[in-house]
């Protein structure tokens, strides 16, 4: 089973058990990045995750973004860079771009 896989069977269980859930999912790389395309994070309301989209550098804000789109915000395309002020907030120092969908499971 691949990791991609396995991080969407334990999402659909913690729907199944009733949880909130949102799934981010690296879609665009340039240079250096801690994650390549395809890398998810699974979150569900409480901040229990599994997975990773960047081995922890912009996880806080890609977590933050997750929980709101589980309260009713729309999905949404994350982008992290280091031109990108927030990017330095966040400790995207690598060189890179990296940028991440989340979306709630319904």
């Amino acid at each position: 089973m691949s990791e991609a896989e396995r991080l969407l069977r334990e999402a659909l269980a913690w729907k199944r058990e009733g949880r909130k859930v949102a799934i981010a999912t690296v879609v665009t790389t340039w240079g250096s990045s801690p994650r390549p395309v395809g890398s998810m994070l699974v979150v569900d309301e409480t901040g229990r995750m599994a997975g990773s989209v960047s081995g922890g550098c912009i996880e806080g804000a890609v977590v933050k973004e997750a929980k709101a789109v589980m309260e009713g915000a729309p999905p949404r395309l994350l982008d992290f860079g280091v031109t990108n002020e927030q990017a330095w907030e966040v400790g995207l120092a690598c060189g890179g771009k990296v940028q991440v969908w989340v979306e709630s499971l319904s």
